[in-house]
């Protein structure tokens, strides 16, 4: 198969930044995704209705013309979130989930969760009303690896909570790990996973093998040959729990490229490009649709977008950065440089 129509793909996990740089990453996602979860992790970050507002305002500004895109916001989750300000935005329809990031564990998480115990009113609000919660899934504990972060958080923290919350719907967002794909999978109906592109296509070896490669660095980090085949299994089944969610993550050069770099890997120009050549890889273009644009309206409880996008195998080279106004000056390309086999022609 060298072509392939699909219904256009929402992206369930994105970073857009903020200002110029939120100028210049957008259009990237709004030329080729109908929606996306937009992360709240700004500083300050988006805790209230009302920074959610003016954030989605700005979002639609910094639109080019004629695009037609909808972001779809999050609220911040922190030990003083309150369940009367997500019940309001989310009947408002201004909220579409909460987001938990541990405290410390990724760029803008110093606000994040700690202790889950003073979490939990709002956590029963939202099963209650049927509000997604969303979750960068590791621990930050000293004395756990870093590769094994995903898996302690699982033990520690995820698994009590679909235990005591059955009803809630939960997100396990840029699923990392074999056990992070069994445990999702043994929660199907509750619990989706998003995968990105690059833990479906990259090893820690491609990181770390032939000189550090500062670049790749992500939260989670990219891991074994083994989890990466557990993900590429996962993600072209078929299976309705998991979906696409890219995690693109713009930084300026200077700070991803520092003496302690910055975590995440900016992807949106060529994501859907390297999911598919991911599924042709795997066989698998058949289920692409599914993974892309119908598994995560599903579980959000959304309509799939009624507008196409067709792909086709043909050869190109991504470019190597993106320019950005101002002193934040540019921002690196995830496979800047590489001649990627599939690209979009409509």
């Amino acid at each position: 198969m060298d072509r392939i129509t699909i219904r256009k793909p929402d992206d369930w996990h994105l970073h857009v930044r903020d200002g110029a740089m939120l100028k210049a990453a957008l259009p990237f996602t709004a030329k080729l995704f109908a929606r996306a979860i937009i992360m709240p992790n700004l500083l300050p970050p988006v805790c209230t209705v009302k920074d959610a507002e003016q954030y989605r305002n700005r979002i639609m500004k910094a639109l080019p013309a004629g695009a037609r895109f909808e972001p779809l916001m999050t609220c911040y989750m922190t030990h003083d979130t309150s369940p009367d300000e997500v019940e309001a935005g989310f009947r408002a329809g201004v909220f579409t989930g909460v987001k938990i990031y541990p405290a410390n564990v990724t760029t803008n998480s110093a606000a994040g969760v700690s202790d889950y115990r003073r979490i939990r009113r709002v956590v029963e609000r939202m099963e209650k009303i049927g509000m997604r919660l969303l979750i960068h899934g590791e621990v930050i504990d000293p004395e756990v690896d870093v590769f094994d972060r995903e898996v302690v958080f699982i033990e520690r923290e995820l698994e009590p909570l679909t235990r005591d919350f059955p009803g809630l719907k939960i997100i396990l967002e840029h699923v990392s790990s074999k056990q992070g794909v069994d445990f999702v999978r043994s929660r199907a109906g509750q619990v989706g996973g998003t995968i990105t592109p690059y833990h479906l296509m990259l090893t820690r070896t491609d990181w770390l093998g032939w000189g550090n490669r500062p670049y790749m660095y992500c939260a989670p980090v990219i891991k074994t040959a083994k989890d990466r085949a557990a993900l590429r299994a996962a993600a072209t089944s078929g299976e309705s729990n998991f979906f696409l969610g890219t995690d693109s993550a713009p930084h300026p050069v200077k700070k991803k490229l520092d003496v302690v770099g910055a975590a995440g890997l900016f992807n949106a120009p060529v994501a859907i490009e390297s999911y598919a050549q991911v599924f042709a890889e795997e066989n698998a273009l058949d289920r692409l649709e599914a993974f892309a644009s119908l598994n995560g309206p599903r579980h959000y409880g959304l309509a799939p977008n009624a507008e196409t996008i067709t792909l086709e195998r043909s050869a190109w080279t991504a470019p190597g950065e993106m320019k950005v106004d101002g002193p934040e000056e540019r921002a690196l390309i995830h496979r800047g440089g590489e001649t990627i086999p599939w690209r979009v022609v409509t």
